[in-house]
């Protein structure tokens, strides 16, 4: 393995510590994105049969159901501020949403920047090696076949380490963002179903706070018998004005 990292010549060690970068890249994410872990099952339903059972939930336990996992650090974003109305309670899920994306998409473009680069670096490498060939002719290369091939051995061998980098990385990149997609629609999801669950249960602290003015179902008859009240008062005037 060393005889071909020197045969590659200087281009090799940015190769090499793009693999090395990208492998622990790998490593991290992959320990740091599995899907229990960010978000956990069943955590919704234990949050809402207690608020049921018990008719709220402490800031200390909230707190400490932020500091877990995402999932609880949106879902307990939102019961913190139940209080102030559904929009109010949305908005903060989404900033906490955000935050949670952003930290799992950490490193994930360098992954993205090592597939990108690490091919041009194995171009440049054969390159440099097609050129010292030619050069190696010009110097009289014919009669001396050793000083043509390391030329040629530099542009295989850095082509080859350039590709064997950034196939990995790729596919790494791809599959990381294809997670967190899934992590954000399942963020989304479980934030729904437990507003949804709040409504169902009538959890709200209280009705004005959902910030939804609420329907007033016999608005409308009122109207209607308030109408006929009028026209039968006005009704009433003209016949005591006409003999």
């Amino acid at each position: 393995m060393w005889e071909l990292v020197k045969a590659g010549g200087w281009l090799m060690t940015p190769i090499v510590l793009c693999s090395i970068l990208a492998l622990v890249i790998i490593i991290e994410r992959s320990h740091t994105l599995q899907f229990n872990k960010i978000v956990p099952s069943r955590l919704r339903e234990q949050l809402i049969t207690r608020l049921r059972e018990n008719g709220d939930i402490g800031r200390t336990q909230l707190m400490n159901v932020k500091e877990k996992t995402a999932l609880g650090d949106i879902l307990a974003t939102g019961l913190l501020y139940r209080q102030y109305g559904l929009e109010s309670m949305t908005m903060h899920m989404q900033n906490r949403a955000s935050v949670q994306i952003h930290q799992l998409e950490k490193n994930i473009n360098m992954l993205g920047t090592i597939g990108a680069i690490a091919p041009l670096l194995g171009l440049l490498g054969t390159v440099l090696g097609i050129i010292s060939s030619f050069l190696a002719i010009t110097d009289g290369a014919m009669q001396d076949p050793t000083m043509l091939a390391a030329g040629v051995s530099q542009a295989l061998i850095t082509t080859a380490a350039g590709m064997i980098v950034a196939i990995p990385a790729l596919v790494a990149y791809r599959y990381f963002q294809r997670r967190i997609i899934d992590i954000n629609a399942q963020f989304e999801t479980q934030a729904g179903l437990m507003i949804q669950e709040l409504y169902d249960y009538q959890l709200f602290e209280n009705t004005n706070a959902t910030g939804i003015k609420q329907p007033d179902r016999y608005g409308a008859v009122h109207e209607q018998l308030n109408n006929d009240r009028s026209s039968m008062l006005d009704q009433n005037k003209v016949t005591t004005v006409v003999p």
